[in-house]
């Protein structure tokens, strides 16, 4: 255990930031499973409405730092191909 107030503070600190990045990461891995449900009914609009949502999601997952931008990219380029395939 950290023994002094700088350390304690900044115990504190990361598992706050951690506990926002865990909610953030979640709500982003819900958003594409979303799209592959919807692609898996065969609904293309739909999907397309929240592969939108997803997308801006994983914008803001690598402007944020969570993700990288190879990651962000493959995951966008996977979701549009199974809506397009449709």
């Amino acid at each position: 255990m950290a023994n002094m107030a700088q350390q304690r503070k900044r115990v504190r600190q990361d598992n706050k930031k951690r506990s926002a990045r865990k909610v953030f990461k979640t709500s982003l891995k819900t958003s594409m499973k979303r799209v592959e449900q919807m692609v898996a009914q065969g609904n293309k609009e739909e999907a397309q409405k929240l592969y939108d949502f997803a997308n801006k999601k994983l914008d803001k997952a690598l402007s944020k730092g969570i993700h990288h931008k190879n990651y962000v990219a493959r995951q966008k380029s996977r979701l549009q191909t199974l809506i397009n395939n449709l």
